[in-house]
């Protein structure tokens, strides 16, 4: 159809013409109301952003020579953020000589896996950098 008819059509029914395919040979218009058109786009994206939820990261630091008792409070720290959704980042911290006991640190992993297990799944395997041994958990998906 011709662009002035389009238009002039598009008047008589007090619409607008919109370009729906600027880059398709011919481009494609179509009359439409835009500002209600808007409203409706901007409602959805709206809804949209309503249902998405932010997974965040939690961190929770452990030494080689955590104590039991702190080891429990943490382990239920983790289990917190687990089951509200986030991943969590366990971090083993050598300071000094400690760094010469790193199966210390790889023992603190696993038991913090092994005791996590039915929550969590392990994202990544535990690996060193530096004085740091860090590990990253995942929630299980709930069926």
């Amino acid at each position: 159809m011709d662009t002035r008819e389009a238009l002039r059509i598009a008047q008589e029914k007090g619409l607008d013409l919109v370009e729906v395919a600027a880059n398709a040979d011919p481009p494609v218009c179509k009359i439409m109301d835009y500002g209600k058109f808007k409203y409706q786009q901007k409602k959805r994206q709206q809804e949209a952003k309503k249902k998405q939820t932010v997974i965040q990261i939690k961190e929770v630091k452990f030494r080689p020579k955590t104590d039991d008792h702190d080891y429990q409070t943490k382990l239920k720290h983790i289990c917190r953020f687990l089951e509200g959704g986030d991943r969590c980042k366990v971090t083993v911290f050598f300071r000094g000589r400690e760094i010469v006991h790193k199966d210390r640190g790889l023992m603190v992993l696993e038991r913090v896996q092994e005791d996590t297990k039915d929550i969590a799944k392990v994202e990544s395997q535990p690996m060193s950098e530096g004085r740091t041994m860090t590990m990253m958990l995942s929630p299980v998906k709930k069926a």
